[in-house]
């Protein structure tokens, strides 16, 4: 290993133990209780809110997936995307945040996705917490496996290790911090690997503009090459029978550019429907100290995500300004936030820039495995199989669903040939029409109810298998991104489900009615409830 390659290291192992050491500082108060395990006992600050919320959302993909897409096609797939991000992020926290923390408490203190839909709907048989579960389940396993994908890019990349080895290696440090510290130690490393990942982004995006000779000399490059620099357009390179891009003279060959229709635009902003249904962003909703918080919250996490998105695209956009040839694949253009790092930057910085990465990964798959673990644990465990179940055995159970995703995780990631963000859209999808519809739904339409519920989120899952698998091999009007149409499917029928079967029971109503009143008068009507049980 080489001397900067050896500082590279170094940077990165100091890292990994820092986040190992929160882990440890926080198993003994974590693992005091459930609440306290899964949730933090809703006692998290609207910063570490904000930022742990954003970093586990955009994990590898941001750093890695989306510049390797704005490197191999242009402004239009990538920038579209990100809007779509951008605006669903602020919607997400505006019309969704506050709702769910307070609903969450009035049906009954809810510390999970899952058992929130049950309280909602007053499911005692915990039908749609189950359902939930198995969802959260399958798609991120997915999801923990593009974020492993990550780990094992990133150290073949920089050192030339074992893609394999280190994808392995990287994944148990994550599972390690997670299984030990529970909510509060994701939530804290999530905040640190927040703040990396938007000072890396800003280093490395001033850093190539600097070096590929400024905004002019870029843009003159760019706009060379056909369709790379529009909205409504998208550049095509020239492919061999391999699948690699070919390259002429030192430059990349490129094809008579594609055009973006209405219908492509509205596929890609799709993506921000995604976030009414994302596990690891409701669960921070859920965790927040004060429901009046979240204006503050609110605000810091769209102003993180449009500044870190636009840097990433330009990353991507400026990097195939310097390194025109360098890349032939997307998937392997996903690598060139970590070139950039290790051209621009002295050894150590490059390694705690590229710690970024890392972060970004350990911060998502963190979260997704302990949501998993609490969806398992807390609603099929002790929602299903053993009511009575104590606190030490629920976490158990959570720990060993844990590993159990953190090793489906690691085979969904054995193929390093995968894109990043092929892999994160399909899970983003699943998750995305199964809960968004509901979530919405569940905060603002009084009819709505468990039959429907179930509707909802079983037709949204299938849908985004179906329309993968057999509708979006068609093409044409049919190649749309499957989020959207899963969403609308899902929203159809969880109000046709509801409309034509029993409608909730009057003590779903009232506290539906007045969730969003103080504390309480909700804590009253609650009790009311129970002695009426």
């Amino acid at each position: 290993m080489r001397t900067s390659d050896i500082w590279v290291f170094l940077a990165m192992v100091l890292y990994f133990v820092a986040m190992l050491s929160v882990g440890f500082f926080y198993s003994k108060k974590s693992n005091s209780s459930a609440s306290q395990y899964f949730a933090g006992g809703r006692g998290v600050g609207p910063w570490l809110t904000a930022l742990s919320a954003e970093a586990s959302d955009m994990s590898g993909w941001l750093l890695m997936g989306l510049p390797g897409l704005a490197y191999f096609t242009g402004a239009a797939d990538a920038g579209w995307t990100a809007a779509g991000l951008a605006i669903g992020t602020y919607l997400n926290w505006k019309i969704v945040a506050k709702r769910l923390r307070r609903y969450s408490v009035a049906a009954g203190n809810a510390i999970t996705i899952p058992d929130y839909f049950s309280k909602r709907f007053g499911d005692t048989r915990n039908i749609l917490s189950t359902i939930a579960a198995v969802i959260i389940i399958v798609f991120f396993a997915v999801y923990v496996g593009s974020c492993f994908v990550t780990v094992g890019k990133l150290f073949d990349t920089l050192f030339g290790f074992d893609y394999h080895l280190m994808m392995v290696l990287g994944a148990i440090v994550v599972f390690l911090y997670t299984v030990i510290g529970g909510y509060l130690s994701v939530v804290v490393t999530d905040f640190i690997q927040g703040m990396l990942m938007f000072f890396a982004l800003a280093v490395v995006c001033v850093g190539t503009v600097a070096s590929a000779g400024g905004i002019d000399h870029v843009a003159a490059f760019l706009s060379d090459i056909p369709g790379y620099l529009s909205a409504n357009h998208t550049a095509t390179p020239i492919l061999d029978p391999a699948g690699a891009q070919m390259a002429q003279g030192g430059n990349p060959l490129f094809g008579a550019p594609t055009d973006f229709d209405v219908i492509t635009i509205v596929s890609l902003m799709a993506w921000g429907l995604g976030y009414f249904g994302m596990p690891q962003v409701l669960v921070r909703f859920l965790s927040v100290r004060d429901a009046e918080e979240i204006k503050q919250s609110r605000i810091i996490a769209t102003v993180w995500v449009v500044i870190s998105l636009g840097c990433a695209i330009a990353i991507g956009m400026f990097g195939r300004a310097m390194l025109p040839t360098q890349f032939t694949t997307q998937a392997a253009a996903e690598s060139v936030f970590i070139v950039l790092s290790q051209m621009l930057l002295p050894s150590f910085v490059c390694g705690v820039v590229v710690s970024g990465i890392f972060a970004a990964s350990m911060s998502s798959s963190s979260s997704y495995m302990i949501i998993a673990g609490s969806a398992v644990a807390e609603n099929i465990y002790r929602g299903i199989f053993k009511r009575n179940a104590s606190d030490r055995q629920v976490m158990w159970v959570a720990r060993i669903t844990i590993l159990v995703v953190f090793v489906f995780g690691c085979l969904i990631a054995a193929d390093q040939n995968s894109s990043i963000f092929q892999v994160v859209s399909y899970a983003w999808a699943g998750l995305g029409a199964s809960f968004g519809p509901l979530m919405l739904f569940s905060l603002y339409w009084r009819r709505t109810n468990a039959s429907g519920a179930i509707a909802g989120m079983l037709s949204g899952a299938v849908t985004v298998f179906v329309w993968n698998l057999l509708v979006k091999p068609l093409g044409g009007i049919f190649g749309i991104y499957e989020l959207l149409p899963a969403f609308i499917v899902s929203a159809l029928a969880i109000v046709v489900v509801s409309l034509a079967t029993k409608e909730p029971s009057k003590q779903i109503t009232d506290v539906f009615d007045h969730y969003m009143d103080d504390d309480t008068n909700v804590g009253e009507l609650l009790e009311e409830h129970a002695v009426r049980q």
